[in-house]
Parts: structure tokens; C-alpha cells; sequence
């Protein structure tokens, strides 16, 4: 009876071991296993690269086979869920492929970024026929950064009917790069030129300037509309300047001063420096006669040219003039901006005959200093004529 329970048991060890070998041997990784391990993700991207809270967009997973030889992996399911800022509205990959040796395929699902900033991980999944799946967490960041419109320099009032400069800035905070960037420029009373100015693409960090003219024909607000794209989502930034009329304080101030008066024959000639008092440059700075002077060679007009801050130049005029006791002198000149400013300058000539000269300026004190020599020369005459007489 021993024996037989000893045999009985040696015959069950012999079994047992025998179906651990079978199960060990059914446990041995299959080649399907060993395939699917070598496929990984080689790249993730998102358009736009950087969502705004509320922007659609796309996120595309890159998978690779990285098996050699003729190791093909059949692929049948693929999804991206698991975070609920990043919410999935297009339908999974529900059919079958097959991925040969190094070949890559893309999936692409649209998204809506419902959170706030900051970066999250929605997880990517792709299902094996014969091997377990397999799972990447996505990088997905949301920032709500807009780019910034800046006024650099603009003139600090402005003249009804002037052209005028402003100087402004596109700049790119953001960690993206944006597209389709337009301003355009409008306003009531307002013309610009141009009305609209397309930038195009600005990468992140990136600025560029937008400069504009305009011409007002009474106190307005200029409105600045900045219209972008991040991916395929509208955004916009305003700015509005407000535009008042005044003096330029900054504006260039030509001044004609030493103006000096001949008359050579019933020709008169003008001679004068004309002086920049302001603190920008006076452009094509003109000097001219007006009716009821009629101008003569050779300096019928006279350019004094440009002037900068502080700058001066001299200028000459000939012309006739009958029965005139003044005659207007008209200065213009250009701003940067190419308009056109005007004064007027009388000047008298009435009291200039024939080799007469204005006074205040060095040939009539010849006549004077003559006098005070003379008289000079009698009073010590006399003096010694006393002295004299005394001995």
C-alpha cells in the first residue's frame, strides 16, 4: 500500500512538472511581442504650437517601425484622451493597418483647448493585433499672451490738413509664432497712408515696425486694429491714440534776422541769415520776394537749403519795386514729412534811395564814426588852443 501511494506520488510530481514545462514553454515572448516594442513615437506637434484658452486646433502623432528586415506590425486602434483641458472632438482611428520595417504613419485629431494656461498631457494610445498597446502622453501647452501694439513716437499735437509720421511696433511675447498679422488704421476726419499694412509671420520674440502717415481734418481718435492668426484662430488687438491740434513743440522754426537793405540803381538787394530756432530739421528752406516787389536777377528766389537744430544759413534777393514803402519777404520750408510751412517777413524800403543802405548795419556808421573823428579832432585842437593862450 506505501508503494503504491509513493508511486502515485512520484507520477503526480512527473505531471506537475510536465505542465509547468508546457506553461514555462507557453510563456516564451513571441516574435509579435518582440516587433511591437521597436514601434515608438518619433515625433508630436500641435498647430497652433501654442493654444489660447478657447483655440481649435491639431495634434499629430508620428509613429515609427523601427524593426528591420520584413517585421510588419498590423495596427488597429488609436486615440488621444485622458485630459480634460485638451478635449478630443474628432472620432478615433478605428481600422487596420499595417506598419512595414521603418515605415512612419501619422495620426491627427482635432482638439479644443478648454483651460487655462499652463501645459498638459493628454495621453495617446495605439492598440496592437498581437501585442499589448502602446501609450505616449502628448505635450500641450495653453498660454493666453496676445502681441503687443506699441506707439514708439508719434508728434505730440497735430496741424489740421498736415501729414504727419506715427511710429509704431509689432511685438511677439508669445512662445509661438503667429501669422497673418494686418493692421489697419481708421478713424473719423482721418486719412492714412496706407490704410492697411500686412506684416505676415512673426516668430517668437520677434518685432517689427509699422509706420504710417496721417492727415486729420479735426480732433479725432485714431483707431489701431491689429488682426492675427495662432494656427487657424482670429485673434485681434486695439489700440486707439487720440489725435489733438495744437503747436508742435518739437516742430522746425526758420527765423530771418541781419536783414540789411540796398538800392543800387532802382534795384533793391536783400541780404539776411535765416536761423532754425526749433528742434527738428527745416527741409528746403526758401527765401522769396512778394508783389509789390518784382523779383530780378540773379537771386530772384534764394535756397538756403536744410537746416538742422541750431543751423544757419544766408540768403540774398534782388528785385524792383515802385512806390513800395514794404515789401513782404515770404521763408517756407519742408517738414520731415514733406509739408509745406509759410511766414511772412515786412520789410521796409521806402526810406532807401539811390546807394542807400538800412540801418543797423556796418556801412552806415561810416558816416558817423567820421563825425565822432572829427569832432574829436576839434575838441583837442581847441583844448591845445587853450592851453596855448594860458602861457
Amino acid at each position: 500500500m506505501k508503494t503504491v501511494r509513493i508511486i502515485s506520488l512520484f507520477s503526480l510530481v512527473l505531471i506537475t512538472c510536465a505542465m509547468v514545462g508546457v506553461v514555462a514553454g507557453g510563456y516564451n515572448t513571441p516574435e509579435s511581442i518582440v516587433a511591437a516594442g521597436k514601434v515608438y513615437v518619433s515625433s508630436a506637434t500641435s498647430d497652433p504650437a501654442v493654444f489660447f484658452p478657447g483655440d481649435k486646433g491639431t495634434i499629430t502623432i508620428e509613429v515609427t517601425n523601427g524593426n528591420a528586415n520584413d517585421t510588419g506590425i498590423s495596427v488597429n486602434h488609436a486615440t488621444l484622451s485622458g485630459d480634460t483641458a485638451i478635449k478630443t472632438t474628432s472620432r478615433p482611428y478605428d481600422s487596420s493597418s499595417r506598419l512595414g520595417p521603418g515605415q512612419k504613419k501619422s495620426y491627427s485629431f482635432q482638439v479644443i483647448a478648454d483651460g487655462v494656461d499652463g501645459t498638459y498631457y493628454p495621453t495617446f494610445s495605439l492598440s496592437f493585433r498581437d501585442a499589448d498597446s502602446l501609450y505616449y502622453r502628448a505635450m500641450v501647452k495653453i498660454e493666453n499672451t496676445p502681441i503687443v501694439l506699441t506707439i514708439v513716437d508719434q508728434p505730440d499735437t497735430f496741424t489740421q490738413g498736415k501729414k504727419k509720421t506715427i511710429y509704431a511696433q509689432v511685438a511677439n511675447p508669445r512662445e509661438n509664432t503667429v501669422r497673418n498679422i494686418i493692421l489697419s488704421v481708421s478713424g473719423t476726419g482721418i486719412t492714412s497712408t496706407p490704410l492697411k499694412i500686412f506684416v505676415g509671420e512673426l516668430a517668437s520674440g520677434a518685432k517689427v515696425p509699422v509706420n504710417f502717415s496721417v492727415t486729420a481734418d479735426q480732433p479725432t481718435t485714431l483707431n489701431l486694429l491689429l488682426n492675427y492668426d495662432n494656427g487657424d484662430n482670429p485673434h485681434t488687438v486695439n489700440l486707439d491714440v487720440p489725435i489733438t491740434f495744437g503747436v508742435d513743440k518739437k516742430q522746425a522754426n526758420p527765423v530771418m534776422s541781419n536783414v540789411i537793405v540796398k538800392n543800387e540803381a532802382g534795384t533793391y538787394r536783400i541780404t539776411g541769415d535765416v536761423n532754425n530756432a526749433g528742434l527738428e530739421t527745416a527741409n528746403t528752406v526758401m527765401v522769396t520776394s512778394l508783389a509789390p516787389a518784382v523779383p530780378q536777377d540773379p537771386y530772384k528766389t534764394y535756397v538756403v537749403g536744410a537746416l538742422k537744430p541750431d543751423d544757419f544759413g544766408s540768403f540774398e534777393l534782388t528785385f524792383s519795386a515802385k512806390n513800395a514803402e514794404s515789401i513782404p519777404l515770404q521763408l517756407s520750408f519742408k517738414d520731415a514729412d514733406g509739408n509745406v510751412y509759410t511766414s511772412l517777413q515786412d520789410v521796409k524800403i521806402s526810406a532807401f534811395g539811390a546807394g542807400a543802405v538800412s540801418p543797423g548795419t556796418g556801412l552806415p556808421m561810416i558816416p558817423i564814426i567820421a563825425a565822432i573823428v572829427i569832432l574829436a579832432v576839434f575838441i583837442g585842437g581847441w583844448i591845445l588852443y587853450l592851453k596855448k593862450s594860458k602861457k
